[in-house]
């Protein structure tokens, strides 16, 4: 696999409206507050479940855009090897560069500190005022929200919409108007599955963008026998370094 893969050059620091949404907005006089849905992961590695979770949602809300935004330092996580956040930030720019409804932030790899829900909710509420926000995340992650951080005040900030896999037992949480629930079937797509495969040196094609499986391979993510900056999470290539079949 060659290394020639082009570092992307797409920054996205705010949170910028898409000019395709403003212009239907527009069209349709103002009467309806703009719709931003707020997909936050932590992206290690972006895979296409939550790619096509997100356009679902987009499609069945009518949601104007959907913003990704990949964790800094995720609590719930703590003690746990993760990627180094520019790494899962660039993954995610690069996997969504190509929908002009999908637009990336940094709001919560810039803040010190551990990565919250309620801060990453205020953070944007300030960037765009004008959005009503929908909160997409797994509903397997949905039905721990009781122990979020600030959760009394978390239904007040977006509409939460849980996600799974069809099967997937959904379990009522919180009040029945904050929190929406749909099944997609692309979701039986895991990152911990994809670590693992790479890790075992077995494909990943398909189940990541095409972009995403080169950078991994590129900057030897997820491989244990990897040296670098972060533990085999940064490190160049050296001239014997396997061949990643990601």
């Amino acid at each position: 696999m060659t290394d020639s893969l082009p570092e992307p050059t797409q920054t996205v620091c705010d949170v910028a409206e898409p000019e395709e949404a403003s212009a239907t907005r527009q069209q349709d006089g103002g009467r309806r507050r703009f719709r931003l849905g707020v997909m936050g992961g932590t992206f290690d590695p972006i895979h296409h479940g939550h790619l096509v979770a997100a356009s679902e949602v987009a499609a069945e809300l009518d949601l104007d855009e959907v913003v990704f935004v990949p964790t800094g330092k995720p609590w719930q996580k703590d003690g746990n090897k993760v990627s180094p956040a520019e790494h899962r930030y660039l993954m995610t720019v690069i996997a969504t560069a190509s929908n002009p409804r999908f637009t990336v932030s940094r709001v919560d790899i810039d803040r010190p500190g551990p990565t919250f829900t309620a801060d990453t909710l205020r953070d944007l509420r300030i960037l765009r005022p004008e959005a009503e926000l929908f909160f997409i995340t797994g509903a397997d992650a949905l039905e721990q929200i009781m122990t979020w951080k600030d959760v009394d005040t978390l239904w007040d900030m977006a509409q939460f919409v849980g996600v799974t896999r069809p099967g997937h037992d959904l379990v009522e949480v919180g009040p029945e108007t904050g929190v929406m629930l749909m099944e997609i079937p692309a979701m039986a797509i895991s990152s911990t599955d994809c670590r693992a495969r790479v890790q075992a040196h077995k494909p990943v094609w398909y189940l990541v963008p095409d972009g995403v499986v080169q950078y991994i391979a590129k900057h030897l993510l997820y491989l244990p026998e990897a040296h670098g900056p972060g533990g085999g999470l940064g490190g160049r290539r050296s001239q014997d370094a396997p061949e990643v079949r990601a």
